[in-house]
């Protein structure tokens, strides 16, 4: 399917799933160009069959029959269900976009991999903070900086009586354990500790120290009332902080001014405000997949291996969390 013909044609695409990251999926792909929307699925038949009407598609309970029409498919359904549609849509589609997080488990997440590199999939997996505008400026203003030392990652939010199935690290950490390992690389090790109430850990800290030896401090809570979502990075000639929210970035620097001969030279400090175009993440990141389905490559876009390694340090921060200690 990686061929030039596909530039030209429309993109058939099926959506499984209509919770709330797929209405989203669904506002957004009903307005892309190039995107014919094929098919709608939920499990709830008639939820299905009442957003297929309103966008001029098909509804169904189950996609399956419906898999040979299409191009490409957007799978939101819920975590523990992943693996089952990777598996159902691979026997007729190879270009696959499923949510955060890529598995319920690192072991199924692993298996997922293995089978997407067995079947020859495309597979990009939901990761939104890297297609964040704020994050992409941050990227720029970071790699003009003398030497990154640290970066340190905040988000909170007041849980969801929706969210019983995950804790804080599998539903709210991961978006920056994945962008710690996107912008600091590989980890070589992980500390962390939280706080639970009963089993769900609701409170997380944790310290990665990366393989180049920068360091990522991410925290996550879902007792905070306050939403917040940042990120500050500390440099050897600045500090930047980024706001995900206002999609804000502000740069602190030393200014050293010498009057040679005359006066004792003063340094002070001055602050820039890096302007963030606006631009929607979601919609970013969808058409990076269909790019992708044409056979565009995008750094940006995360893969599988993205996705388990993602798992893997949220599995380390767990047993950290479990244990009090250190895990390398």
């Amino acid at each position: 399917m990686h061929n030039k013909a596909m530039h030209n044609k429309t993109l058939k695409v099926g959506l499984i799933g209509l919770g709330k990251m797929g209405r989203n999926h669904l506002r957004v792909l009903s307005m892309l160009k190039g995107v014919e929307l094929a098919f709608i699925a939920d499990a709830d038949d008639d939820l299905a069959q009442k957003a297929a009407a309103l966008h001029g598609t098909v509804g169904v309970a189950d996609p399956a029959p419906l898999l040979n029409t299409v191009d490409a498919v957007v799978i939101c359904t819920p975590t523990v269900t992943h693996g089952d549609y990777i598996k159902l849509v691979a026997g007729h589609v190879k270009h696959i976009f499923v949510e955060k997080p890529l598995a319920a488990t690192l072991e199924e997440a692993k298996e997922i991999a293995a089978f997407a590199k067995n079947h020859a999939l495309n597979i990009q997996v939901g990761f939104i903070e890297r297609f964040n505008p704020a994050v992409q400026a941050l990227q720029v203003v970071l790699g003009k900086s003398e030497r990154l030392i640290s970066l340190d990652f905040t988000r909170t939010n007041k849980v969801s009586a929706r969210i019983t199935d995950v804790d804080v690290i599998t539903d709210l950490m991961i978006h920056d354990i994945d962008l710690a390992l996107y912008l600091n690389g590989p980890a070589q090790s992980v500390a962390a500790h939280g706080f639970a109430r009963g089993d769900m850990v609701d409170f997380v800290s944790a310290l990665i120290t990366h393989e180049n030896g920068r360091f990522s401090r991410i925290q996550a809570s879902r007792i905070t009332d306050k939403k917040i979502r940042q990120i500050a990075g500390t440099c050897t000639d600045m500090f930047v902080d980024c706001d995900l929210l206002r999609k804000e970035i502000l740069i602190n620097r030393h200014a050293e001014e010498k009057y040679e001969g005359v006066l004792p030279y003063a340094i002070s400090s001055f602050q820039e405000t890096v302007a963030v175009p606006p631009q929607e993440s979601l919609l970013s990141e969808l058409q990076a997949f269909l790019a992708s389905c044409h056979g565009q490559e995008n750094t940006q876009i995360a893969g599988v291996d993205a996705g388990v390694a993602a798992m893997e340090i949220c599995e380390r921060v767990h047993a950290a969390v479990r244990t009090g200690a250190k895990t390398s």
